[in-house]
């Protein structure tokens, strides 16, 4: 007997990552519509997903538009940086209140359900307290309730730890779906067994994106679309860079260097002797990556270089450990393909809670 389809808002849907969970988990849950400011994410999502299915604009923009669409449920990670444990918090920052135009969209659309994804420091943020305070008596929420947890996708298969706040919200004359179960204990999907079912090799295939193929989206022009197989690509490293990957050994970081090669150190590091032993770090085969962040090809950033190899990890290898599929589709420059591939919900955990979710659905 065939089954009603799940109408799914996808809001700061970015290249997919969510969509491509939900997907993964049943083909019961069709995308009725996304929103998506950056026009390279945009376009990455509609050359994976579809034409006709993605807003490529703000979502104030949308919600004037009018005609938001009845869905069963919406998803959706609102932008983080203004709550991120990393550098300075802003708690000023304006992209902290679009959790205001999530709710609106809640509002308009009336699912049953809702999921929100940010960084761990949400749960802890002002902005949650506000958000929650909606759905008590007199709010504009108060036909419905939500709960919060911090999840680690490695918990759920994914190759990478990443702990992100997830919120499910539904109508309080629905039941509260409960939480996806653990997939894992112990035996984490270590980043060998990843590169190794992706047919990783330590040699990249080049530099450059593929050229010839270009994308008319929104009025742009913009690079591809490429396949996820298509992005093992390396960068143009001075030879003082490669000497300092030479001498960073197997699982080490920049202390390493210090102690091996102090003569390399850059002049900002000489004399630092703590702080974060991810900098300048190798991944470890035998554990899941560190949380893949937008500029994971800058090994000064965080623990994003090769395991062995004297380089950092490339965008297809980043793909990998975010669970994206061989078939996923990415439209832009170099550096707009790292952010879509960075700011995703990694696949596994989309996966996991779209699961759940289908139980009660």
């Amino acid at each position: 007997m065939p089954v009603d389809p799940i109408r799914v808002i996808d809001l700061f849907a970015g290249a997919g990552g969510f969509t491509a969970g939900f997907r993964a988990a049943s083909d019961r849950y069709q995308t009725i519509c996304a929103v998506e400011w950056d026009t390279a994410a945009a376009a990455s999502y509609e050359a994976t997903f579809g034409e006709g299915i993605v807003f490529a604009g703000s979502i104030q923009d949308w919600i004037e538009l009018g005609g938001i669409p009845q869905a069963d449920l919406i998803v959706g990670g609102p932008p983080c940086q203004g709550f991120s444990t990393l550098g300075k918090r802003d708690e000023e920052d304006e992209r902290n209140s679009l959790w205001r135009e999530y709710m609106r969209t809640i509002l308009l659309a009336r699912p049953k359900y809702f999921v929100v994804e940010n960084v761990a420091a949400f749960a802890a943020s002002p902005q949650y307290d506000l958000f929650k305070k909606e759905t008590a008596l007199g709010g504009a929420l108060e036909e419905y309730d939500f709960d919060h947890r911090v999840l680690n996708a490695a918990d759920y298969g994914a190759p990478q730890a990443r702990k992100r706040t997830v919120i499910i919200g539904h109508l309080r004359n629905l039941p509260f779906p409960g939480w996806p179960d653990k997939t894992v204990d112990d035996a984490y999907v270590s980043v060998r067994t990843a590169f190794r079912e992706a047919g990783a090799a330590a040699a990249v295939d080049g530099i450059d994106l593929p050229e010839g193929r270009r994308t008319s989206f929104a009025g742009k022009e913009l690079a591809g679309p490429f396949g996820r197989d298509e992005l093992h690509l390396g960068r143009r490293y001075t030879q003082l860079s490669l000497d300092r990957f030479a001498a960073i050994p197997e699982r080490g970081n920049r202390f390493d260097l210090a102690r091996e090669r102090p003569d390399l150190l850059p002049k900002c590091w000489i004399g630092h002797t703590s702080g974060s032993a991810d900098v300048m770090g190798r991944l470890y085969w035998d554990k899941p990556s560190v949380t893949i962040r937008t500029e994971f090809f800058k090994p000064e950033k965080g623990r994003y270089l090769h395991p062995t190899a004297h380089r950092a990890i490339t965008h297809f290898e980043a793909a990998v450990l975010q669970g994206f599929p061989a078939e996923h589709r990415f439209v832009g420059s170099k550096t707009a393909i790292a952010r879509q591939i960075g700011n995703a919900v990694p696949i596994p955990l989309g996966k996991a809670i779209a699961e759940k979710l289908l139980e009660s659905l």
